[in-house]
């Protein structure tokens, strides 16, 4: 009866996370999709506890409360300027967690070898499946355990650089050591000679010897890509857990994890691909570098950057017929959200047709924007990504560009050897009026200078975001 519930819950468990993926791609049913996952983790959880061969009840209760309590406290704290940062420390846990199960795996394996006939057939959950593989079976689980490690502690290290460039405690621009990917690959080299040696016998010194070399590789890895290509970077590192919790899931013959890491894995290489897309770039040319290198002598940049207080972006605002608003990580930064909410609502009630452009890479997260307008009760359907809103800046009276920088920048298409070269971006600089606002003169995160600053249609708006629109919300009529 406990291997049929679990079953059962195993499979509903499935549908609500494949209900739940399906529900994020949606605005208006992220919500209930978010309520699906919980649910289903929830219910795989329980079976998991009550499941055939689980014991120590107690102190799994005692851990899945601590950890709830911390996870509880820390999403308290969490700005939603944070949540990229936030995101990448969760797949390091992951990852770790991958790491762990594996040498657990390993030295259950061990132990269950060094018993007699006896013993074994006293064995129950993990140990009891151990006891009962065939030779074949066991090589097999040595390459599961090897790979889940393996790619557990690439995402363990990759993720805490990610974790660091995104909160600034690591340096944003791209670093390698000498020799660059060369090393990667010598230390991928040396792990599948590892491999070998682990799947024909060897001890444990194989399995820890890959271990860090994953974490160098990691850790090398991402250092190597810039701070712009961080959106693509958590992106693949949710890939990266994913997969690693499929590999630990053929290890400890749970069917759950493999689907839950296969949907994980599978859905996060399809977003790394759609925003490496938006960037015109392959997957491939983000990890072997990143932007701000150059490829050749660049645009000059010519004119000046003419600046305008909160009372002239009021008065192009209150004879617009029609205002586009470009949001970047500036807005989250400055937490100006609820101020560009309260914006777009004087101005529709003023009856003038407002709609907000959403870069695909816009943010330092995979659809951070949307969730910052939508916490800000933003209406979805003024929310438009780029291919849907780009050929309307010629019939727009004034875009607001809030802290972007290199998803409005016209180099990557008037200079082909910008590092960001044939990059989609948002055309804003073919709206009538351009406002930027901006902290100060600056290239931005990734280092890249932008002529839209410096085009006769332009004009700066310097100055913290909230209290730059905060200034010209009593202004509009």
């Amino acid at each position: 009866m406990e291997y049929g519930f679990t079953t059962a819950a195993y499979v509903v468990a499935a549908v609500l996370f494949i209900l739940s993926l399906g529900g994020l791609s949606g605005q208006e049913s992220a919500k209930r999709a978010v309520w699906y996952g919980i649910s289903g983790m929830a219910l795989a959880v329980a079976a998991t506890i009550y499941g055939p061969g689980a014991g120590n009840w107690f102190v799994s209760l005692v851990m899945i409360a601590i950890g709830g309590a911390i996870g509880w406290v820390v999403a308290q704290r969490v700005q939603m300027t944070e949540m990229p940062q936030l995101v990448a420390a969760m797949h390091s846990l992951v990852g770790l967690a991958a790491v762990f199960i594996g040498f657990n795996a390993h030295i259950e394996a061990v132990d269950v070898a060094a018993l007699d006939e006896a013993a074994r057939s006293t064995l129950t959950g993990f140990a009891a499946i151990l006891a009962h593989k065939t030779p074949v079976e066991l090589t097999i689980l040595r390459v599961e355990v090897f790979l889940g490690v393996f790619i557990g502690a690439i995402t363990f290290t990759g993720s805490v650089i990610a974790f660091g460039k995104l909160a600034g405690r690591v340096d944003g621009k791209a670093k390698k050591l000498p020799g660059g990917h060369l090393l990667n690959a010598g230390a991928a080299l040396a792990s599948l000679i590892l491999l070998y040696l682990y799947v024909g016998g060897a001890g444990a010194w194989t399995l820890v010897l890959m271990t860090l070399l994953a974490f160098f590789i990691g850790y090398h890895l991402i250092m190597g890509i810039g701070g712009a290509d961080m959106p693509v970077v958590v992106s693949m590192l949710n890939s990266y857990s994913g997969w690693a919790a499929a590999a630990i899931g053929f290890s400890l013959s749970n069917d759950l994890l493999i689907v839950v890491g296969a949907l994980v894995g599978s859905s996060g290489a399809i977003l790394s691909y759609i925003m490496c897309k938006a960037m015109n770039r392959s997957f491939v040319s983000v990890i072997l570098g990143g932007f701000g290198g150059t490829t050749g002598p660049q645009m000059e940049v010519t004119g000046e950057q003419i600046a305008i207080d909160g009372e002239g972006v009021a008065n192009a605002l209150n004879d617009a017929d029609s205002v586009i608003i470009i949001p970047g990580y500036g807005m989250a930064v400055a937490q100006a959200q609820q101020s560009v909410s309260e914006l777009t609502r004087k101005l529709r009630a003023a009856g003038k047709t407002v709609r907000f452009a959403i870069h695909p890479v816009a943010g330092r997260l995979p659809g951070h924007m949307n969730v910052l307008l939508a916490e800000a009760k933003v209406p979805y359907d003024i929310v438009l990504e780029m291919d849907e809103i780009n050929e309307d800046f010629p019939e727009t009276d004034v875009a607001i560009v809030i802290g972007s920088n290199d998803i409005v920048n016209p180099a990557a298409q008037e200079d082909p050897n910008s590092p960001i070269a044939g990059m989609p971006v948002l055309e804003v600089w073919k709206a009538k009026q351009v406002f930027v606002s901006k902290r100060g003169q600056g290239t931005g995160y990734s280092g890249i200078e932008n002529p839209l600053f410096y085009k006769e249609n332009t004009r700066m708006f310097y100055g913290d975001a909230k209290k730059s629109i905060d200034s010209i919300l009593p202004l509009i009529k």
